[in-house]
Order: C-alpha cells, then structure tokens, then sequence
C-alpha cells in the first residue's frame, strides 16, 4: 500500500516510520477553581471551572511517533524526565493510542517558558500542547470540542487551555460532555495577570494527589454546591466587563478552595507567610482605587488579576512590597495552535 507522505507527514528510512508535528498551548489562570474529582479516572471535574489564558506562559511539545522505538520518550527542557512525569505522559499516550489507534510509541520533547509544578499551571499548557502535537502527528485534525476532551484526560485544567481567550470549563455528565469552549475572546476585556513568584520551588504534593483528597474535607460538598452561583457571576462580570463585580468573587473562590486544602485529611498548605502579606496588600490597593484581584491555585505564587491600566503600578508595588518577588506579566492569551506538522528531517 501506499502511504500519502505529504499528507500525514511520512518519512521512511532505513525502513523507519516517523511522524511528526510541534503545537503549543498557553498557561491560564481559574477564575472559579477547578479542584476536586467526580471520576478520577477520567478526571471528570467536581464542578464547572472558569479561567483566562496567559499569553505570556506556554509550552511547546514535539511528538514524533515512530515504530522504531519499544517505549515513550519524554525530553522536558531539554533533560529526561524523572520517572514520575514519564509515566503520567506515557498514561496520556495511550489514551490518545487508543483514541487513535495506533501502537506506535512516541518520542516527546517539552519546552516550558515559565517556573513548572509551582502553582502557574504548567500541567495546563503542557498537555493541551501534547494532545495536539500527538494528534496532529499522525495526520488527525480534530475539533476544539474534540481536543478539550482528550487533553482534560491527561490533566483537567489542559482542557482550558485548548479554547482561546477566557474560557469555561463544562463540568458535565460523562466523558463526552466535558470540555472547554471560549466565552470570550483575548481581546475583548484587556485584563493582565500580574504574578507574584513566591516560589520557584517544585510543590510537595501536586495537584492530582490533592484533588484525591478533595472529598475528605467537609468544606468540599459546599463549595460545589456553590460553585454554579459564582461561576454565573463572573461570567456576567466578565461580559459586562465589570472589574468591581469580578473581583470579590475571583478572591472568594480562591479561598474556599484553599479552605477545602487545608481542611482535608491531609491538611495542604500552599500559601506561604509571603503568599498571605500579597493578597493582604493587594486588598488594600483595590480599596484605594487600583482594578487588581488575588486568585491563588495549588501553589504559593499569588496571581494578580489586574485592569491593564493598572497592571504596570501593581508590579511596581510588589517589588517595594519586597524586591525577592519574582514578577511575571501577562495579558490574555490564545488558544493552543499546531506550530509544525512536517517530515522528520534529522
């Protein structure tokens, strides 16, 4: 049979079958948080989330699948991974092998612009990128529908950073169901995320084991039930552009789910000493006139959600807050897009 080279990006050598492609995909940051699990194994999310893409913080994936190799590979920034990450992105491959089905195994190579596993969701952005590079590698151009789906089985947030601009992430009924789809374009509100790095630490405990635990807090079960309220209201925020409506929601969902951390069994203690004097300051800001909002995810690093006229004074301020914090800026981003899908040359 003869295989259409050109169209599946096919390169035989020494009777060697390659293929190839490059995506990337942005970070973002939840609005209304994502944490906890109704079917872990699918990761089948609690509640419905809401989050905004960072243009600024992304990872580009390479796959190349090739039946050459008898196991996946995984390169991120140019090292080998520890086994742990390894074996998480070889879990993602065979979904996608599956969903696919092909039995090749894949050559992976992850580069990320911005700290990882510290609480700037890196797990977002790398596996949206994985999903659609691995796709798109062997000739498969599917939907955003589609994509959002397979990229949520490998981390829950990468199903929000598939869609472009500030998204909502449909908590849905079965695997089908859940996904992520834009409400808004990245330029329709020109909002900022103004990043204090507390840490560039790698996090004890990620964010999958937490979200095992979620249920063992007695806070969980409200902050679900509630979660719908709070999402309809910073969708209409955001709509409306409505920084005073957005803001006390932003910062009331965060520390429910925080809430929810430190009362499960084990407790989980993200924030730092530092991570508390931000959000404090920040609080006050807004008080005196600044458009700025804190949202913290699983991690000590206070994201600043900020109006773009005023992004620029709130880096200012963080720095005299304390000249150790790491500053990182960002405006709303796009969505994941497929950089290269060619012949392998090398």
């Amino acid at each position: 049979m003869h295989l259409p080279q050109r169209q599946l990006g096919l390169r035989i050598e020494n009777m060697v079958t390659e293929y190839t492609a490059t995506a990337r995909a942005h970070s973002n940051i939840a609005f209304i948080k994502y944490w906890g699990n109704r079917d872990s194994g699918i990761r089948l999310p609690a509640n419905s989330s809401l989050s905004m893409n960072l243009a600024a913080l992304h990872s580009t994936t390479s796959v190349t699948w090739s039946d050459a190799l008898e196991e996946d590979r995984l390169l991120i920034n140019d090292e080998p991974a520890v086994p742990a990450a390894l074996l998480r992105v070889s879990a993602h491959l065979d979904t996608l092998r599956a969903e696919l089905r092909s039995t090749l195994h894949a050559d992976v190579s992850s580069h990320n612009n911005f700290p990882m596993g510290a609480g700037i969701a890196s797990s977002a952005s790398a596996f949206a990128a994985l999903t659609l590079a691995a796709t798109a590698a062997l000739g498969m151009r599917l939907s955003e529908r589609e994509l959002s789906l397979l990229a949520r089985r490998g981390s829950g947030s990468a199903a929000r950073s598939i869609p472009t601009g500030f998204v909502e992430w449909h908590a849905g009924s079965a695997d089908k169901d859940s996904y992520a789809e834009s409400i808004a374009s990245p330029d329709y509100w020109p909002l900022e995320d103004v990043i204090a790095v507390i840490s560039r630490d790698h996090k004890h405990v990620g964010s999958t084991m937490g979200h095992a635990t979620a249920n063992t807090s007695i806070l969980q079960r409200v902050r679900v039930e509630t979660a719908a309220d709070r999402l309809l209201s910073a969708i209409h925020a955001i709509l409306a552009r409505d920084f005073e409506a957005l803001a006390p929601v932003v910062e009331e969902d965060s520390n429910l789910m925080h809430a929810v951390m430190m009362t499960s069994k084990p407790s989980l203690f993200y924030w730092l000493p530092k991570s508390l004097r931000v959000m404090l300051a920040v609080q006050e800001w807004r008080r005196q006139g600044l458009q700025v909002c804190y949202t913290l995810d699983a991690g000590p690093n206070v994201h600043c959600i900020c109006g773009a006229q005023d992004a620029a004074v709130v880096a200012a301020r963080l720095k005299e807050l304390d000249p150790d914090i790491e500053v990182i800026r960002s405006a709303v981003g796009g969505g994941a897009q497929l950089l290269t899908a060619n012949d392998r040359t090398d």
